[in-house]
């Protein structure tokens, strides 16, 4: 099994954008939660989530990420499962989301973005500031954060069979629970 240590040494070979490394502490942030409420192996999901933008500065096109790194997670012997879920996390690559962890990494990736840049705007640029009603009227504003797709926040909480409102509030609870670890 590999460890979140581990995750983290890959990542950052792989990754040299802070902004970059933060945005997977934000992501494994949110996942990390769920997988408690889940009562799934949270060691697991949190290499997931670590690692799945590892090879984005490498290969920032569709479809290259994240099927060009996938073929190199194997090779440092990353579960096949894990492989898996990080590819399902793009619409594109035909890997379909059937699982709870890829469910779940599909539906806090763009949200935990986006929290960070509702977070970001604050006057404080800490995310204690944002609330469901903040996300909420920034997601109605195409201008904001207009590189995060509204629609994939919204199917991700479909798909997890969440109402969007709690979705968005579960993963603002577990950012501002980890809010210096992940730069917020």
């Amino acid at each position: 099994m590999m460890t979140r240590e581990t995750a983290l040494q890959i990542l950052h070979e792989y990754t040299k954008s802070e902004s970059l490394r933060r945005h997977a502490l934000q992501v494994e942030t949110c996942v990390a939660a769920y997988a408690a409420r889940l009562g799934e192996d949270e060691n697991s999901w949190r290499v997931t989530a670590v690692l799945h933008d590892f090879d984005y500065e490498m290969h920032p096109e569709a479809p290259d990420h994240p099927m060009k790194g996938e073929p190199i997670l194997a090779g440092l012997g990353v579960p096949e499962e894990i492989r898996r879920a990080i590819l399902s996390h793009a619409n594109y690559s035909g890997v379909s989301r059937d699982s709870a962890l890829e469910k779940t990494l599909f539906a806090c990736d763009e949200l935990s973005g986006f929290i960070s840049a509702c977070a970001l705007v604050k006057p404080s640029r800490k995310v204690a500031e944002v609330d469901v009603k903040t996300v909420r009227k920034k997601m109605k504003d195409k201008a904001f954060a207009r590189s995060v797709s509204r629609d994939d926040i919204v199917n991700g909480a479909a798909e997890m069979g969440l109402d969007l409102d709690e979705h968005i509030a579960f993963c603002i609870q577990a950012m501002q629970g980890n809010a210096d670890a992940i730069g917020l």
